[in-house]
């Protein structure tokens, strides 16, 4: 068998006699004194298969990779630098592999070039197995194989693929390719093989004797978790021996062992597919995904009463909405929209119809649920109202409340007590009124006075001004019998401001507005938007809210509006 330096001597002579000038290049290369254990070991040089053996290797100045394989060790890859006329020197000691490996076998016969590298299953040095001579027919030279079915590739020094096709190997038998004429490859009964049982993976051991048994790879995959919700994630794990090459379904190319956290959204099977020189195999490991949603909807108490007298709620129960949605990713529940898969939410029923009688109704809350499995489920809940509604006529007649409209800027800091107009003074004596026979058969009611401005003026300003319109509207209410301790105020300011359409909103509600006066607002939307917001509510502890219909047909419309100023006779109200 010629040796790797024997071998590069001839491909260099050549290179010398083809090309003039030779020896002037070759001085320009660095050398590599190369000694390898076992002494079989096949040398790659920057992927190139060089043979097997030690030797000397030229190479052009610059980094190169190294790689010593041989079948049943550890192999041997790292970066060094061929200087210019220089020599370096590296002697590389590949590791065995321990143990051994089960039959039964068949065996691989190749004839040709002895120092061309044998390569089973794959096109890279991780698949080398032997070189030629090593698989060569003679006795003292045998490549086995577990049987089945192979790729075989056959590299030669330096000149790239010498044979390439599919191979099958049976039990106990021998198939011979002679390389220069593949076609008259043969398979004989291998009686050899038979006894064989677990062997090493290199056996030299006397010497010109030679035997590699190639191990078949070994796969396994598991889950963590055998089946996960939706939405959960678990873990692989998987680990491969004599593989080089390991791919897992889904995912790709993988290392021979590790672990992986997946999420997949619904059942998936994984498949893990190792490839070696001993041939291929597969594990599977299932994962089940649970699309299924257990949800529950309830309400407690399942039955709330309503009692309603004219404007004024009397009575109105709660109920507690709870709901859990086991598995899901989205939620909604009908009439509110989305929530969240789990919790809860207190309601206070109002029953559809609003004429007077009694009231027998049921609410039914529908949850909707789903996840990105593809999951769904619906529950629904009832809830019964009972009770009455009442006419208010008397009611009303007792308390009619309507916000109170001030002119822009008013009252002034000078005279708080201004900018109450005729009109709204009259209305205010009105809530006066109104207000103290309400008090007689509800006497823990309250009213409570919310100021509020158009946007001009600074927040601070504005904040201050509805402050004085409350304290004028308060101060007229208490001359007028009112007492002040159920009177609260709060200044608003510009922050809870009516919008253009909300004007408009109001304007449709107001029964005591003309066409013609409708179409006036239209035109003059911003003016009158702006004395909209220039008011007072007042709101009633036991919850009636006073009506915002502004005067439109009043003889103060042009003072409120800011048309003409006020006369000093009507600020001294």
């Amino acid at each position: 068998m010629r040796t790797l330096r024997q071998m590069l001597t001839v491909i260099v002579l050549s290179l010398a006699v083809l090309l003039s000038g030779a020896k002037p290049l070759l001085a320009k290369c660095g050398h590599l004194k190369l000694h390898v254990t076992p002494k079989q070991a096949h040398v790659f040089v920057d992927g190139l298969p060089l043979g097997p053996g030690s030797g000397v290797i030229w190479a052009d100045p610059g980094e190169h990779t190294l790689a010593v394989y041989n079948y049943g060790f550890k192999p041997y890859s790292s970066k060094f630098t061929a200087d210019s006329g220089k020599t370096t020197t590296l002697s590389v000691a590949l590791e065995a592999i321990p143990g051994t490996v089960p039959g039964p076998w068949g065996r691989i016969a190749l004839k040709g070039d002895n120092g061309a590298a044998v390569l089973l299953n794959g096109t890279t040095p991780d698949f080398l197995v032997a070189s030629v001579h090593e698989a060569s027919p003679t006795r003292k030279r045998e490549l086995l194989v577990p049987p089945g079915d192979y790729q075989l590739t056959v590299l030669g020094c330096c000149s790239g693929t010498v044979f390439s096709g599919p191979i099958t190997v049976g039990q106990d038998q021998a198939t011979t390719i002679p390389l220069s004429k593949p076609e008259g490859k043969s398979t004989a009964a291998w009686e050899e093989g038979k006894p064989l049982g677990a062997l090493p993976r290199f056996d030299a051991a006397c010497g010109s004797c030679i035997t590699i048994a190639v191990a078949r790879p070994t796969a396994q995959v598991t889950v963590a978790s055998a089946t996960i919700d939706c939405g959960a994630s678990t873990q692989l794990n998987w680990s491969t021996t004599d593989a080089p090459k390991v791919e897992l379904s889904g995912v790709g190319a993988v290392a021979t062992s590790g672990q992986q956290s997946v999420q997949p959204t619904q059942t998936t099977d994984y498949k893990l597919t190792a490839t070696g020189p001993g041939g291929v195999v597969t594990s599977d490991a299932t994962l089940n995904v649970n699309t299924n949603i257990q949800s529950t909807l309830s309400a407690e108490p399942a039955e709330v009463r309503y009692r309603k007298v004219g404007d004024q709620v009397e009575e109105q129960a709660s109920s507690t909405l709870t709901w859990s949605a086991a598995n899901a990713s989205t939620a909604s529940l009908d009439p509110f929209g989305s929530i969240t898969p789990s919790g809860s939410r207190t309601v206070q029923p109002v029953p559809s119809k609003t004429e007077a009688g009694p009231v027998d109704e049921t609410i039914t809350y529908t949850l909707r649920s789903s996840n990105a499995c593809g999951g769904s489920d619906t529950k629904t809940a009832s809830l019964h109202i009972v009770g009455s509604i009442e006419s208010g006529a008397v009611l009303e007649s007792k308390l009619t409340l309507n916000s109170i409209y001030f002119p822009y800027d008013l009252p002034a800091t000078s005279n708080p007590q201004g900018g109450l107009v005729p009109s709204e003074a009259n209305r205010t004596l009105e809530v006066a009124q109104n207000f103290k026979q309400y008090l007689q058969s509800h006497p823990e009611a309250r009213l409570t006075l919310e100021g509020h401005c158009d946007h001009r003026g600074t927040p601070e300003y504005n904040k201050m001004l509805s402050g004085r319109r409350t304290e004028r509207v308060k101060s007229y209410l208490v001359e007028n019998g009112v007492p002040a301790a159920d009177i609260d105020t709060v200044a608003l300011g510009e922050e809870q401001n009516l919008t253009d359409q909300e004007v408009l909103d109001l304007l449709a509600q107001n029964p005591n507005v003309t066409p013609e006066e409708r179409e006036r607002v239209r035109r003059n939307l911003r003016t009158f938007r702006m004395a909209n917001n220039r008011r007072v509510d007042i709101r009633v502890s036991t919850g009636q809210t006073s009506l915002r219909y502004f005067p439109y047909n009043s003889d103060d419309l042009k003072v409120l509006l800011g048309e003409e100023k006020q006369r000093e006779s009507h600020a001294k109200q």
